[in-house]
Parts: C-alpha cells; sequence; structure tokens
C-alpha cells in the first residue's frame, strides 16, 4: 500500500539547530509527491515529503500483532540524512514492525518516528496478520542425561608443566620461593 509521508519543519529550540524535522503522519493511498508544500503556518510548514510503499511480509506477523497491541498501534518511519538544506532527510521506508523499526533504530545512522496509524491502514495491517499469524508450538528443551562435570582433563595449560594448583594467585608462588 502506498503512504505518503508527511514531514513537519518547525523552528528550532537551541541556536546550534535552526529547525527541527520530524514525519508527523501517513496518508494511505497517497500519490507520488517529493517535498510538496502541504501547510504553512507562521514559521511551521508541513511537506508532503515522498510516497513509500508499506510492504507486509507473512513473516512477520507475530511483529504486526505486537505492534498492534501497543496502546497507540503505529507505523514508523525511516528517514537518512541527505546532506541537502532545503531536502534534509531522505525517506528510506514506512514499516509497520516494531521489531525492523528497533533495528534501524540501533544502527544511529536514521531517524525512526513513530507516528499512529489510521484507522484503515489499522484494519488493513490486523487482517493481513491475523490472516499470516501462525503461532509456534512451545517445545521444551531436555537435557541430557550425561555427566559432564565428574571429569577434570585439561586443568590449566597442558604445555606448561606444574605440579601445583594452576588457579592460585600469582603472589601465592613468591611467597612460597621466599619461605
Amino acid at each position: 500500500m502506498p503512504l505518503g509521508v508527511i514531514v513537519r519543519r518547525a523552528p528550532g529550540v537551541t541556536r546550534w539547530a535552526p529547525w527541527v524535522w520530524r514525519a508527523v503522519a501517513v496518508v494511505p493511498g497517497a500519490a507520488e509527491a517529493h517535498w510538496k508544500v502541504l501547510r504553512e503556518e507562521n514559521d511551521i510548514t508541513e511537506y508532503h515529503a515522498a510516497t513509500v510503499p508499506l510492504k507486509l511480509h507473512g513473516s512477520d506477523a507475530e511483529a504486526y500483532l505486537n505492534g498492534l497491541a501497543a496502546r497507540v498501534p503505529s507505523v514508523y518511519v525511516v528517514m537518512r540524512a541527505s546532506g541537502k538544506a532545503e531536502r534534509p532527510y531522505e525517506v528510506l521506508l514506512v514499516t509497520a514492525s516494531p521489531h525492523e523499526s528497533q533495528d534501524y533504530g540501533d544502527s544511529g545512522e536514521e531517524i525512526v518516528e513513530k507516528i499512529p496509524m489510521p484507522e484503515g491502514l489499522l484494519a488493513w495491517v490486523r487482517t493481513f496478520a491475523l490472516e499470516h499469524f501462525e503461532e509456534e508450538e512451545f517445545k521444551k528443551r531436555r537435557r541430557d542425561k550425561k555427566r559432564i562435570d565428574r571429569v577434570e582433563d585439561g586443568k590449566g595449560d597442558a604445555r606448561i608443566p606444574q605440579m601445583s594448583d594452576v588457579y592460585r594467585s600469582p603472589g601465592a608462588k613468591r611467597k612460597e620461593r621466599l619461605q
């Protein structure tokens, strides 16, 4: 499903950041656009920055259900700095998976914005996730009956012959020599 990403430019609160850029909304089924001005009010400008497809994968159905179970079901917009002053961010993707968004957020190179899902998009993602979700049966791991703690082979380094405890403190050897 194509999603239009709305990005807001507002004045910064410090002298080091003259502008604050944030993704604030998505528009399901939007037409193509590249940084089209939607609204200007005082110093705040909203742009239709890009239209990117929201791709859902059956293997991620559990992640979608986790995201839908949140207090505010959301989609995540992933943006990266472009280096251009008039269009400082490039919209990479939109995802409904909180797991995928966390992966992008962990890198530190991308900006991930959490945006509440519109009702129509929420219904579409829920239908897809319920249709493709397959609960995995819990399988308890069984321990081996073999006891491996009864044999002490390889205490220390075999290449260094030692007659005493290899786990002694280094100072203990010095004390032995002094006595």
